[in-house]
C-alpha cells in the first residue's frame, strides 16, 4: 500500500483538547481511527483514548498481516473500547462515565470499509466531487434523512455515543474501492461544525492533504473565533504504486511480515489496554454475531 497522510488537532477556544486520533499499519493493511471526548461528562479525552488504544491493540492483534473481516473487526472493535470505557468508570468508581464519538476506517486491497458512532464524520472525495460522508447520529441528522420528526431541535444533541450506560448505535459502511487520488477525511465536529460540506470538499480536493488539512483547521478555527471547538482531522490520499511520488507518503512495500507500525500512543492514561479483557472481546463477539443474526432472519 502506498498512500499520502497528515494529520492535526487544535484545542481552539477550549480549556482542554478531548480529541484523540491516530493510525496503523501492516505491510498490506491500515487502520485510521479519531475520536472526540465528550464534554458534560467528566474524562472525555481518556473515553478517547481508551477508545483509540483498544482498537488498535485488537488491529495489532488481529491484522496478521490483514484483517480476514473489516465489517466484523470495526463492530467487535467498537463495542470493545465501549466495554473499556464503562469498564474504566466502574473501577474507577464514577458517578457519571466519560463519553467519545468514534470514526474508525480500514484500508487493506483496494478497499475502505468504516464505522462511527455519534457525530465525529468521515469523508470521502474523488474528482473534485462528495462521494459520500458518514451520517450523524444526531436528531438533526436523523430528521433531515427522513428517519424522525421534530419540532424543535438542538443539532449537537446525540442520540449514542461510547461510554453511555445504553448500548450505542453504530454504522459500518463499505467497502468503497478506491481510485488514484481519492481522499479520506476524518473529522470531529469542530472542523464540520464551522464549515460546510462544499468547503471542506473543496478545499480538499484543491491540494494535497499536507496542504489542505492545516488550511481546513486554520479556517474552523477563524470561522469558530474565541469559544470555537477541538478541531481534529486525519486525512489520506490513496495513490497507486507509480504514481506515489509524495514525500509526506507512507509506503509499506518494504514492511516485513508481522510488523506493526503506529502513532497511537499511551497518552494521558496510566495503564495500556493492550492487555485486553478476553471475556469482554467476547462478549462484544457475541453480541455482534447476534445482531447479525436477527438482522438475516427478519430479511428471510
Amino acid at each position: 500500500m502506498k498512500f499520502s497522510v497528515f494529520q492535526v488537532s487544535r484545542k481552539g477556544g477550549r480549556e482542554k483538547n478531548e480529541d484523540r486520533m491516530g493510525y496503523c499499519y501492516t505491510r498490506e493493511s491500515g487502520l485510521f481511527v479519531l475520536a472526540d471526548g465528550m464534554g458534560g461528562h467528566p474524562e472525555g479525552e481518556v473515553a478517547a483514548q481508551l477508545a483509540l488504544q483498544t482498537i488498535s491493540a485488537l488491529y495489532q492483534k488481529e491484522a496478521r498481516p490483514v484483517i480476514e473481516d473489516t465489517t466484523e473487526f470495526l463492530s467487535t472493535a467498537l463495542m470493545a473500547a465501549h466495554h473499556q470505557i464503562i469498564r474504566y468508570a466502574s473501577e474507577k468508581g464514577m458517578l457519571d462515565t466519560p463519553r467519545t464519538t468514534l470514526v474508525a476506517a480500514i484500508l487493506q486491497g483496494t478497499g475502505a470499509t468504516w464505522v462511527h458512532c455519534g457525530d465525529s464524520r468521515l469523508y470521502v472525495v474523488r474528482d473534485g466531487e462528495l462521494l459520500t460522508r458518514t451520517r450523524d447520529h444526531s436528531y438533526l441528522e436523523q430528521q433531515s434523512a427522513g428517519v424522525i420528526k421534530l419540532e424543535r431541535i438542538n443539532r449537537n444533541i446525540l442520540f449514542t455515543c461510547l461510554g453511555s450506560p445504553t448500548k450505542p448505535v453504530f454504522d459500518v459502511a463499505g467497502p468503497v474501492t478506491l481510485q488514484q487520488g481519492d481522499k479520506l477525511l476524518l473529522c470531529s465536529d469542530g472542523l464540520w461544525g464551522s464549515l460546510s460540506d462544499a468547503e471542506i470538499v473543496r478545499q480538499l480536493a484543491s491540494k494535497g492533504v499536507s496542504d489542505a488539512v492545516p488550511d481546513l483547521v486554520e479556517n474552523a478555527l477563524r470561522t469558530g473565533g474565541e469559544h470555537s471547538d477541538n478541531v481534529t482531522v486525519l486525512a489520506m490520499e490513496w495513490e497507486t504504486p507509480d504514481a506515489f511520488e509524495s514525500t509526506r507518503g507512507v509506503s509499506t512495500d518494504s514492511i516485513m511480515d508481522g510488523v506493526f507500525a503506529s502513532t497511537i500512543q499511551a497518552g494521558v492514561l496510566d495503564t495500556m489496554v493492550d492487555d485486553l479483557d478476553e471475556a469482554t472481546i467476547e462478549r462484544s463477539i457475541a453480541e455482534i454475531n447476534e445482531a447479525i443474526r436477527r438482522s438475516a432472519a427478519r430479511k428471510a
